[in-house]
């Protein structure tokens, strides 16, 4: 299964990547007791952590949301063709995100609105493709939501120094600004509600202006969180940020707020690279958190498979 409905709101997961990303738990995750990955790893892996090499498994995928009759893109990935100097494990990808895409029944022109959750690297790469010699919006009548606080920080005009060093080269110049050149972009600020059933909201922490999405629809809650979550253990211990955030005290204030919030109203948690099932349940364990149930999502080495049996 690759779709659910939550009351109104039909998801869709549409992948571009899953596997490893050359980084080890103690080098992804600096704060994280070692004793949690070593408790966990019945479960842990394959699908979040490779047992033989111990190298962290991660997805990249877009949530495709359908909502009062428009078209929903959240995140977008890492994009083909992109010159990432600085990250080189998504340096020049050829991968058949559109394919996929069109799989769930969209082709480009027909994406209305494309939620950026903030800037990073592999969260706007699809935001454009090369035409020629030029990156060009590959949703022509989609509007862009982007953070404002987020697109002045990664403005290199602005001279800002983040954590993600130079992590992020080159990706306002060819995933952002062609964008904003275009007239596609609008640039929010505190919240902004897209649809009767889902509203954004900042939850700086990870960068400056990074954002949740929460759907609200009939008696469904969900909340797509970006990277607050980068993997379940952050559910299991809240306060352990990943090593690319560059508030950690925010993130953490951000993660326990809205895991709080998801635990209180029964919501599903959507991160933007789970892998396995996807998405999350979670209760109070105390001063933290725990799993409850996961999305019925079938995991990505199950759709791989079925992929490769549709691609003979």
């Amino acid at each position: 299964m690759e779709q659910i409905n939550l009351g109104d709101v039909t998801i869709t997961r549409v992948w571009e990547y899953y596997g490893p990303v050359e980084m080890t738990p103690d080098t992804f995750f600096p704060e994280s007791p070692g004793e949690v990955w070593d408790d966990g790893a019945s479960w842990l892996t394959p699908h979040f952590l490779d047992p033989e090499t111990n190298i962290v498994n991660s997805a990249i995928q877009t949530w495709l949301l359908r909502s009062e009759g428009k078209t929903i893109l959240v995140d977008t990935g890492v994009g083909n063709h992109k010159e990432r100097p600085y990250a080189p494990v998504w340096s020049h990808l050829e991968t058949d995100f559109l394919v996929n895409l069109a799989r769930a029944g969209v082709a480009p022109e027909d994406v209305d609105i494309v939620v950026n959750t903030h800037l990073h690297v592999d969260h706007v790469g699809w935001n454009t493709y090369l035409d020629g010699r030029h990156w060009v919006p590959t949703f022509p009548n989609a509007t862009y939501l982007m953070p404002k606080d987020d697109f002045d920080f990664w403005n290199p005009e602005n001279g800002h120094k983040p954590m993600l060093g130079r992590g992020n080269q080159n990706v306002f110049e060819d995933s952002v600004a062609p964008v904003h050149e275009a007239g596609q972009t609008q640039l929010w600020e505190n919240s902004h509600q897209i649809s009767a059933d889902l509203r954004l909201d900042a939850a700086p922490g990870h960068t400056p202006g990074s954002s949740v999405l929460t759907l609200a629809s009939g008696s469904d809650r969900a909340v797509f969180v970006g990277d607050m979550l980068h993997s379940p253990v952050q559910i299991l211990e809240p306060d352990t940020n990943s090593c690319f955030c560059e508030d950690p005290a925010g993130a953490r204030a951000t993660r326990r707020k809205v895991l709080g919030w998801a635990a209180d109203n029964n919501a599903l948690v959507i991160p933007a690279h789970l892998g396995g099932h996807g998405a999350v349940e979670v209760v109070r364990d105390g001063s933290k958190f725990a799993t409850k149930g996961w999305a019925p999502f079938a995991p990505y080495a199950e759709q791989a498979e079925a992929h490769r049996k549709a691609s003979l």
